[in-house]
């Protein structure tokens, strides 16, 4: 027998088994009226009238629907309503410039777009053909009754497209990462079973939801009936209160976020909430092994490592604490937790002898990336997909990332292309040359530097030309120091060999991530 596998599977049985179980506690504090708490059967009725007002409007299977949202309960219903429907949902970072907004929106190709409350400012400068606000007048569901919405049948293809999520590569414009139904769903399973999740759990959202479909966890939580809370925006002290108040036991976070716990935690008044309880998922860049061992022993949250990318939905390595491990001391446990990890159930790893390249095959690899035939030829190049990471696998299995082979800098849990903030550089008048790389940074991972000439008599300060990028490209993105250089060391054939240049910030270090 066969049944197709569809986002509907998981919002489906929740609100069968679940039906009146609280689902969702929506963030209090945002410009749009909160949704406040929704019952999982209220949260099937509302992907329900999302999907039959996209009927209305005469949006097809298969055309494309974007929001750019920060984390909120209509941006989670989004997930069911348009992929569930048989849409593509284009779910876009909220963090980034309108010029780069407006790419994602006219390259997918999105006939609809939603967008934050708080970010109606993009309006003058991107738009589609049907162009709502978050909240306003309920344009979500289109004034339809959740209760009675009746949206038209859509015939489940688990290899359908579900999602186009835009991530950052070497080249200076996104690329529109195709998610496949089959790709969430052996995801959304895999990293539940890993992750141990169950109906007792209580989700806390600190990743951004639109980031990498938020790990594929909202799915998976919603299958077993979790409860998810939603918090907007992202401050240390602010997750340590969500913990107390609602008994949160799962988040998942960049390490920036965990290092913002940390110093929250320094100042908190009383026991720490979640001690014993929490398990904290980090992906983005491994952090320090130090910082490892102080969740463990500062907060007393479980550390869970992943390893992954927005091509691969995203698990493909998974390292949790395990029995053997269970009389190390806190230090010697964090050096083994500080790997990517072992493959997940379903992916098989293996490093490219010539180039150091690490390599998968899995479930959960993306269709291909959107309207780059060649770009997508490259990455599956010999049957594998080509992560851009450098490492290597050792005897029992684990997986170590220890370069990063293609030009995308981790700052903050954010991908950046350097080629991208290169580009914006290089519009300035004053800049004749350029180099950007990342180089360590203790609460952010990496952080951007840029390798400058300017042309003589420039009088262009460190000041004016990170102003210069914010004034192009999302704040993220802008370097956080310029160093003025006479040249750029190049080969005999006028290349840059980045890895020459960042190798003195990195001096003294193993892995050349941080």
């Amino acid at each position: 027998m066969f049944v197709p596998m569809t986002v509907n599977d998981f919002i489906g049985r929740a609100a069968a088994v679940y039906g009146e179980r609280v689902a969702v506690v929506d963030e209090p504090d945002q410009p749009a009226p909160s949704l406040q708490d929704v019952t999982y059967a209220r949260m099937r009725q509302l992907a329900n009238a999302q999907a039959a007002h996209l009927d209305s409007l005469g949006i097809e299977v298969g055309d494309r629907v974007a929001v750019v949202s920060h984390n909120s309960a209509r941006l989670l219903t989004s997930f069911f309503g348009v992929s569930g429907s048989g849409r593509v949902l284009v779910p876009i970072n909220f963090r980034l410039a309108p010029e780069e907004v407006k790419f994602i929106v006219e390259h997918s190709g999105a006939r609809v777009l939603y967008i934050d409350p708080e970010l109606t400012s993009l309006i003058d400068e991107v738009s589609a053909e049907h162009t709502f606000v978050i909240g306003e007048d309920e344009h979500l569901f289109g004034g339809i009754d959740p209760a009675t919405a009746q949206p038209r049948p859509w015939e489940a293809d688990e290899s359908a497209i579900a999602t186009i999520n835009y991530t950052s590569g070497t080249t200076a414009r996104p690329k529109g990462v195709q998610i496949t139904h089959r790709n969430i769903w052996t995801n959304a399973v895999t990293f539940g079973l890993h992750a141990g999740i169950s109906d007792r759990d209580v989700y806390l959202h600190t990743l951004p939801m639109f980031h990498a479909n938020g790990w594929g966890m909202p799915y998976a939580m919603t299958g077993v009936g979790a409860q998810h809370i939603v918090i907007r925006k992202i401050d240390g002290a602010e997750i340590l209160r969500r913990v107390e108040k609602h008994g949160v036991t799962v988040m998942c976070a960049a390490p920036a976020v965990v290092n913002s716990v940390l110093a929250a935690a320094a100042e908190w008044d009383g026991e720490i909430p979640g001690r014993d309880t929490v398990r904290i998922i980090v992906a983005g860049a491994p952090p320090p092994t130090q910082t490892i061992a102080r969740v463990e022993e500062e907060l007393g949250w479980e550390f869970i490592q992943i390893y992954g990318l927005t091509e691969t939905s995203p698990l493909l390595t998974i390292n949790r604490t395990r029995a053997e491990w269970d009389d190390l001391s806190p230090q010697d446990r964090a050096a083994k937790l500080v790997r990517a990890g072992s493959p997940a159930i379903g992916c098989t790893m293996k490093v490219d002898e010539q180039s150091g390249e690490v390599l998968a095959r899995s479930n959960v690899v993306m269709e291909g990336y959107w309207d780059l035939p060649e770009e997508t030829e490259r990455t599956f190049d010999g049957g594998w997909f080509h992560t851009g990471d450098g490492g290597t696998i050792s005897d029992d299995g684990y997986v170590t990332i220890s370069d990063r082979k293609k030009d995308v800098i981790i700052t903050g849990g954010e991908n950046v292309s350097s080629v991208e903030v290169e580009d914006v550089l290089f519009s300035h008048p004053d800049v004749t040359e350029v180099a950007v790389i990342g180089v360590p940074h203790d609460k952010w991972g990496e952080t951007i530097m840029a390798l400058v000439v300017v042309s003589e008599g420039s009088t262009a300060t460190e000041a004016d030309l990170i102003a210069w990028c914010k004034s192009k490209a999302a704040g993220y993105k802008a370097p956080t120091s310029i160093e003025f250089r006479d040249e750029l060391a190049r080969t005999a054939t006028g290349k840059l060999q980045k890895f020459k240049l960042r190798a003195p910030y990195w001096e003294g270090r193993e892995r050349q991530v941080n």
